[in-house]
């Protein structure tokens, strides 16, 4: 018989029932917190394609100042495994929100400094350096960040609606990137003398503003409720992080197989069609962050929607759906954006951003949550996704950049390298377990 069950059977009829108040309360929490942390990854992520290789690179050609500047933007997915590690260990030793609050802090101060940094005319490479210092931090902010905000709003979410509630930290990346996008664009209208020199550093410091109000949100939101339980079972694991590399490495491999082409999707449209459409078709640059613009807006609803469906057909067998949606659009998404006809290039980035990433990126919470045990969930899922981080989003717009070059310009080979990861992930997603059978099978198999 295993105790284990009964002894969580015993402390959920100890525990005061959950209002409708403390779930909305977790799940808007979760949204506001990944809303401000990733307004910050993502402003970097604009000012990388389309300002950095001019005031921190200005000495190299435009080619390898994008290069340059694309290289100083995958620092900080380098630094989310790290992140994932650390804050995927303590998180399990300590609780979900104490790191959540700490990550907030990691995030916001950074970017405050890069808001702050000389430029390259002042202190040379020295300014390059700083930049890529302050980069690293945040990566590691967002690779403690995203597990954490993922299990506050699933943990604390009624059974049959985990997939929504799971939805809604992912809802606050569109909003992040609205926020980004839209300062971004006030000062892009700035003569581009003023712009290089002081207007892109205001939405940097704009930053302690939101780190104000992220702050005073997640100070409200009550701890797990299955944190909370393992405390009173004794179920903590001393070295979360080697556990899940002993006892489920098929898990961590399976999520980052499976991740990486969402992942490498995502920043493919918003960093590096930015910069392709920008450079390479000539695009006005207003033109294009006013399209991710929109389709961020269209995933504030279509994200939650799909994490509302998922809970009706299952988190898979979306994740699966979007993952042929995905390769399906790759090559259609390249061309509509070559026409350069305003209003198709608009429609490219609205599918891409609003339609096709919430159907992949709704559905994961649950589904890689349910791949692992409470004692080991935050490491599990943190250090699974953040190495999926580094494999798509952080070498990806450099891989594609390189690509487009060896193919003369033409985006064959990036929509090829698109597709190849496409198959991969189908691969691993159909090897996943699913709901509560996977969380059972985990627990059995864990170590003691």
């Amino acid at each position: 018989m295993d105790t284990r069950n009964i002894g969580a059977n015993a402390a959920a009829r100890t525990a005061p029932p959950k209002t409708a108040r403390d779930y909305i309360l977790a799940g808007w929490a979760s949204m506001a917190g990944t809303t401000i942390e990733w307004y910050d990854f993502f402003l970097y992520g604009t000012a990388a394609a389309l300002l950095f290789n001019k005031v921190f690179f200005p000495t190299l050609d435009p080619v390898l100042g994008t290069l340059a500047a694309f290289a100083t933007y995958g620092v900080g997915f380098i630094g989310r495994p790290l992140g994932g590690i650390i804050f995927g260990h303590f998180g399990d030793r300590l609780g979900r929100k104490s790191m959540l609050m700490a990550t907030l802090l990691m995030m916001g101060l950074p970017s405050m400094a890069i808001g702050l940094i000389p430029s390259y005319q002042s202190i040379g490479y020295w300014a390059a350096g700083t930049l890529v210092a302050m980069r690293f931090l945040q990566g590691m902010a967002v690779g403690g960040e995203w597990g954490g905000a993922v299990l506050m709003a699933v943990e604390h979410a009624p059974e049959g609606m985990k997939g929504f509630f799971g939805s809604l930290p992912q809802t606050g990346v569109g909003f992040g990137l609205i926020l980004s996008t839209l300062a971004m664009s006030a000062v892009a209208v700035l003569p581009e003398a003023d712009l290089l020199s002081w207007g892109w550093r205001l939405p940097f410091l704009a930053s302690f503003i939101l780190l104000v109000v992220g702050w005073l949100i997640r100070t409200r939101v009550p701890e797990s409720p299955d944190f909370e339980r393992m405390k009173r079972e004794g179920e903590s694991v001393k070295a979360p992080v080697l556990a899940v590399m002993r006892a489920h490495p098929r898990a961590l491999l399976l999520i980052i197989g499976a991740r990486t082409a969402e992942n490498t999707w995502f920043y493919l449209v918003v960093a590096f069609a930015l910069a392709y459409a920008a450079n390479q078709l000539k695009i006005p640059k207003a033109q294009i962050l006013h399209a991710i613009t929109a389709g961020a807006a269209v995933s504030l609803v279509t994200m939650p929607l799909a994490g509302y469906i998922s809970d009706k057909i299952g988190q898979k067998r979306l994740f699966i759906i979007g993952l042929l949606v995905m390769c399906l659009f790759a090559s259609p998404f390249f061309a509509m954006l070559a026409t350069r006809d305003p209003v198709t290039v608009w429609w490219a980035m609205v599918l891409g951003v609003g339609v096709v990433f919430p159907i992949l990126y709704a559905p994961e919470s649950q589904l890689f949550a349910s791949q692992f045990p409470a004692e080991v969930r935050y490491s599990g899922i943190s250090v699974s996704v953040q190495i999926a981080g580094v494999l798509g989003g952080g070498i990806a717009p450099m891989i594609a950049t390189a690509l487009l070059a060896t193919a003369g310009g033409s985006p064959r080979y990036v929509v090829g390298y698109m597709l190849a990861l496409g198959v991969i992930a189908l691969v691993c997603t159909f090897f996943m377990r699913t709901g509560e059978a996977a969380v059972e099978t985990a627990i059995v198999a864990q170590p003691r």
